[in-house]
């Protein structure tokens, strides 16, 4: 996924349209942070999208769906997804679910690519089994419905609401769990004592 360029940033500065969304997003509204290089390694882009690791590498190997941040370099290292890679492995879960090809998922992530992060929230995929629509006006939805080709839709403002809400309960797990840890060690320093 290519970011176009935000003219000006508020402090003047060049800022990516994703970068300016993903502080918006990742920073405003309570979600946890991304590692330091910006992105959800890929076990944690796995959960929030409701997918195998295995599934990830797959569809990352084969060019389905690209991590943004960072994509593999060789043995060892590790790839990292950025918001929107998580809420498009997650539409591409939702689209396999319902029994679409693989074909026709490939060109609906192509056509969410095109479409631009702000649009994303007031989309819907829609589909009527032979084809995927992207429709980002209500009028667009109806139209299609009333032709008769729309089988199913899938609203993604709510799957991103979905991913976000992942990700925070993630966080707080992990959180969590961290201070059970460090409860346990302090418990074991004591008994030591």
């Amino acid at each position: 996924m290519k970011d176009t360029q935000h003219p000006v940033g508020e402090d003047g500065s060049s800022q990516t349209l994703g970068e300016s969304i993903a502080d918006d997003l990742l920073f405003d509204d309570g979600l946890p942070r991304p590692n330091q290089d910006g992105g959800f390694k890929g076990a944690t882009a796995a959960r929030a999208a409701g997918i195998s690791y295995r599934q990830l590498d797959y569809w990352a190997r084969t060019g389905l769906v690209e991590p943004t941040v960072r994509g593999a370099a060789g043995s060892g290292s590790q790839r990292l997804y950025g918001f929107r890679d998580i809420l498009v492995l997650k539409l591409v879960k939702r689209l396999l679910d319902t029994g679409i090809s693989l074909q026709q998922i490939r060109t609906a992530v192509a056509q969410l690519h095109e479409a631009g992060v702000h649009d994303l929230s007031q989309t819907t995929l829609m589909s009527d089994g032979a084809g995927v629509y992207l429709c980002t006006s209500s009028d667009e939805v109806i139209d299609l419905v009333s032709r008769g080709q729309g089988v199913f839709g899938i609203a993604v403002g709510k799957v991103l609401r979905e991913v976000e809400t992942s990700l925070v309960d993630m966080d707080e797990h992990r959180e969590q769990a961290a201070s059970v840890d460090e409860l346990a060690a302090r418990r074991g320093t004591r008994k030591i004592s």
